[in-house]
This record gives C-alpha cells, structure tokens and sequence, in this order.
C-alpha cells in the first residue's frame, strides 16, 4: 500500500547519494497519456501526494516547453510543509524550474515565470529565435541544432542541482531515453481505459532498449504506482515503508 503522511512517502521516493534523473508519469491502464489532451483525467487517489513529495525531493525540475504551454504550469512554489522540509534538510527553499525550450515560444506573463520564486531557466539551442523569455527566464543555449540534454543536465549538477525531476512531455522522455539520461521511471498506472488517440509516456528517435529493475509497486485503492531503478546493484533498495 502507499504510505500516508510525508516521511512515509520519502522512504518510498528519496533522494538519493548519487546524480539522479527521475521522470514522472501518469498512464491509464491501456497506456494513454492523456484525457482529452490533458494528464488531470489521469489523476486519482494518491497521484498528488506522489506528485507533490517528488517536487519536494527534487533540486530542479525539468519539463518540456509544450507541456508548460499544455498543461498551463503555475510557478514552482511548494506548499508552506514541502518548503519547511527543504530547509530542516539544508535544501534550498524552492528547486530550480528548467524548461527545454527549441523554439522559445513561451508567454512571459505565464505564472511559471510571472510568480517565479526564483528565476526559471530555460535550455536552448545555439540557433534559437530571439524572444521576449529573455527578460524573465536565464536563457542557456547547448547545442546548435537541438537542445543538447547531456549537457544540461551536467550544467545543472555543477550548479548543485543532483536530483533532477522530469515531468514530460512525451517527446522530452523520449529524447532523455535516446541519450541514456533517465535512471529512474515512476508511474502512476490509473485503472481506466481511455482509448482514443492518446500517445504513449514517451517518443523520439530509435534508441536500444534499457533494462529497469522494479523498485515497488504501490497500491492506493486502484491506482498503481510503480518506481524503477536503472538495472544495476544501487544503495536505496531497501523495502518502502509501505511494502512492510
């Protein structure tokens, strides 16, 4: 079962000693991303509290420009708990918001950057167009043609930023997937079945498979959440709190 309450919740998601890159998902049970264009159809019991003590844990928080357009992002702020126990643990009190932008068409005036606690950044390519983002965003260019992942993960573990959280899209995955970066997968399974024309979690270019291990699998009424690990002997593979 998942845990209630926060500390159960860390056990079962920490932070960990190493650089780790931890993408969050939702699915419905026959694999759509999405309701209607959106992940909210997605959402039941528990989803939240996973979400929210994922953002927690983290020290910087990557997402694609289109999902920050999609799913219409607000700053990254936390709640007045999740902040409180960033500082007990000497965090920082907000993480870094990073958005992996090509095109830059993003609206300044948008809450993510609008009510920002702290300056988002916004990664680029060398060739990108000039755009207003400037002003209210840290604008980094990595690559020429496309948005060099590789590099800005690097960029953002030597500005401190270890334990990085992905939250999509699917095409962002996809290329994090292609260039090796992702070590850990969670997600939320919802018992529906959606049909339609949703997309899979993730798309991109051609890539060789890459074995996860299962690190729980976690029930809260009938949502399942899962949480997998790269396939190699790791130091957090202790049982959860919640599979005692």
């Amino acid at each position: 079962m998942l845990p209630e309450g926060v500390d159960g919740l860390v056990g079962c998601y920490p932070r960990l000693e190493r650089p780790n890159l931890r993408v969050n998902f939702i699915a419905s049970a026959d694999g759509a991303v999405s309701v209607d264009g959106l992940s909210a159809g997605l959402q039941g019991p528990g989803d939240k509290e996973v979400f929210d003590t994922l953002r927690m844990v983290c020290d910087g928080l990557i997402v694609a420009a289109g999902t920050v357009r999609a799913e219409n992002y607000d700053a990254l702020r936390l709640t007045e708990g999740g902040r409180a126990w960033r500082v007990a643990r000497g965090l920082t009190e907000f993480p870094l918001m990073v958005i992996v932008s090509g095109s830059l068409d993003l609206d300044p005036e948008q809450l993510i950057f609008a009510d920002a606690p702290i300056r988002p950044i916004v990664l680029t390519y060398r060739a990108a167009p000039a755009s207003p983002i400037r002003e209210v965003a840290e604008v980094i260019a990595l690559g020429e043609r496309e948005v060099d992942l590789a590099a800005g993960v690097r960029l953002l573990h030597e500005r401190g930023a270890t334990q990085l959280l992905c939250e999509g899209g699917p095409g962002l995955l996809g290329a994090m997937i292609a260039a090796d970066l992702v070590d850990e997968l969670c997600l939320t399974v919802a018992p529906l079945l959606a049909g339609g024309q949703a997309g899979r979690i993730a798309h991109g270019p051609p890539a060789p498979p890459r074995r996860m291990s299962l690190r729980h699998a976690l029930t809260r009424e009938d949502m399942l959440f899962l949480r997998y690990g790269r396939a190699e002997p790791t130091e957090d593979r202790a049982t959860p709190p919640g599979d005692r």
